[in-house]
This record gives structure tokens, sequence and C-alpha cells, in this order.
């Protein structure tokens, strides 16, 4: 509350200014970051307060607002852990998490013809304040999984320019890895993640706590071990896995693999190649991570499976461009 003091002025009339607005937090998802690591060791944001009006007509400034930069494909979870506050699965895409507060007003703003020189003067209301919890599901166009050792880090390896660690133990993945792939001129997304392993959806192995990841892709890559003695049932361990894991995994286009086809006989491709038809009606095709036999070919079907998504995507996305062109312009059906 202030009032204008001058010389020679005997009704200055009042000069109190209102207060600046506080800051928001809005969170943005953006290019090139690919890890939450940097929010593990802050964990607290607070946005600037506004600053405080002043006499002499003088609005306070607002707040600063702070922007929290995270990977395109991160949930926004409230503090319960289940219900999404937003998903960030396009670049440059922005969401408010806690807005500032309004700001309070000088009793200039309360001057009327009947109230001359009023002596209110109130404060603002407090901001947003809130937890929550940050949750990254990779985006890629293509997944891979499989039991451990069925060789997925050496077939990301050997088709694109990412390099997983790669031993001839279990587990040798301990976290997703992405590469880029290149075939016939165009380019997708595939995604590696650890073995899985029966039981992994209720904790074994590491393979649950990356399955998110492959949750966004428009198909899997199931590799088989070749070599192994039933490939049938290591397919259906998989299968298995995926399906109690829920989240649409076990829905998705599915291409097998039958891996570490250089190891074997023609007369123990076919056997197998059976065996695997017995149990599944996917595509399969032999195929060796390390001498690149059948690469080609599976990720040419891995890109027919991508080109069909993509154009489905773009033409569900068509009416909703619209239907936001028209609420924009004010029009409604």
């Amino acid at each position: 509350m202030s009032f204008r003091r001058e010389k020679y002025i005997e009704f200055g009339g009042p000069d109190g200014g209102d207060g600046g607005r506080g800051g928001d937090v809005i969170a943005e998802a953006v290019e090139n970051q690919n890890t939450l690591i940097d929010y593990r060791y802050q964990q607290h944001f607070k946005a600037g307060t506004g600053n405080h009006g002043m006499g002499r007509q003088r609005t306070g400034a607002a707040g600063k607002t702070i922007v929290m930069k995270l990977p395109v494909g991160t949930q926004i979870l409230a503090e319960d852990r289940e219900t999404l506050i937003a998903d960030m699965i396009a670049p440059g895409q922005r969401v408010v998490l806690a807005r500032g507060g309004d700001p309070g007003h000088g009793n200039m703003h309360y001057k009327s013809s009947t109230n001359r020189a009023p002596r209110r003067a109130d404060a603002g209301y407090p901001g947003e304040e809130l937890w929550i919890w940050f949750r990254l599901k990779l985006i890629a166009d293509a997944g891979l999984v499989g039991l451990p050792n069925a060789g997925k880090s050496t077939f990301l390896a050997s088709t694109t320019r990412a390099r997983p660690k790669i031993a001839d133990y279990p587990f040798t993945t301990l976290h997703p890895n992405l590469g880029v792939v290149t075939v016939d001129k165009e380019e997708f997304v595939i995604a590696d993640i650890p073995g899985l392993i029966e039981g992994a959806h209720e904790g074994l192995g590491l393979g649950d706590r990356f399955l998110g990841h492959v949750e966004r892709c428009g198909v899997l890559l199931h590799l088989i071990d070749g070599t192994a003695e039933d490939v049938g049932a290591a397919y259906k361990t998989v299968r298995q896995e995926l399906e109690a894991y829920g989240g649409g995994l076990a829905e998705k286009a599915e291409i097998v693999g039958l891996n570490k086809s250089d190891a074997l006989s023609e007369k123990d491709i076919e056997e197998k190649r059976a065996a695997l038809a017995a149990v599944t009606k996917s595509p399969i095709v032999a195929m060796s991570g390390v001498s690149g036999r059948g690469g080609t070919d599976i990720l040419r079907i891995l890109l027919d499976h991508i080109r069909r998504r993509r154009a489905a995507d773009a033409a569900a996305a068509v009416p909703v461009a619209e239907a936001e062109e028209q609420e924009a312009a004010g029009w409604t059906p």
C-alpha cells in the first residue's frame, strides 16, 4: 500500500503496484538426451518467486520459470507411480507440471470513482507443489527380445554402429542399447534389451526391468539360439514372459530369427525351422549375426512392418490435426 507524496501535490492518490506472478515448472522433451541420470542427483526444483509490487506504480517482475529437459519417451507419473500426467513422445512437446502463484494487488488496483484512496492491498496466492516420478521408455521402431546369449547384441553390432558389450556368458547386456539401421536407403531405430528368463515378469533376471523400452516398438525381432537343444521351448519361454508382462507386447507383430545358423548344417536348420513352425505362425528366417547370413532379409521384413505402421500412424494423425485446427479457429461441429 502506497500513496504518492510529492511537493505541492496534496492529494497524490494511491500508487502501490501489483506483485509479479510466480514462475512455472515446465517439462520439455528434447532430442539428443537419452537418460534421466541428472534427476537422480537433483530432485528438488523450485521456480522463482514473483517480486513485490512497490510504490510509484511499480509492478513486480514475474518469477523465473524452470524448464526441465527430458529425453523423448519419458512418462511423467503422479506420486502414486500409477497416474499418468504426461507422455513425452515428441521433441519439443511441453507440459506445465506446476503453475506459479497468482500475484498480489497493490492499493492502486482498488482505486475507483467512489473509492479514491483505498487502503487495501492483498497478498498473492501460493503456487502449486507436487511430487512426480519420471519413467523412461525408449522410442524405437523395432525391438530385440530373446533368451540370454541368443545373440541380440551381436546382431545389433553387426547391423548398426552401436557397440554393445558382447561376451559368451549370460546377462552381458545390463542396460538397453539403441542402434540406427540403414537398409535400402531408409533408416529405423532398433532397441536391444537384456535377455529374458523364465519368471522375468515376477522379477527374476533383468529383462522385466527393461521390457517397457520395447512397449513402443512397432515390431519385435525374436532371436532364437539355433545351437540350443529345444528351440521350441526357448521360443515359448520368452513368449510366456511377454504375455505375463502385458503392455500389448504379446500382440505386436513378430519376426523370428533362427540365429547362429552358420554353426548348423542345412539339415539341422530345416529341423529347427520345423520345430519353431510348430509353435508359432510368425515368419522364421535363418540368420547369423556373426557372418551376416540372412541379415539383410530380416531387416527388409522389419522395414516393411515399420513402413506400414508409420503409414497407419500418419493416417490416424490427420483427423486429429484437423480437429485441433478447427478448435483453434473457433469452429465446433
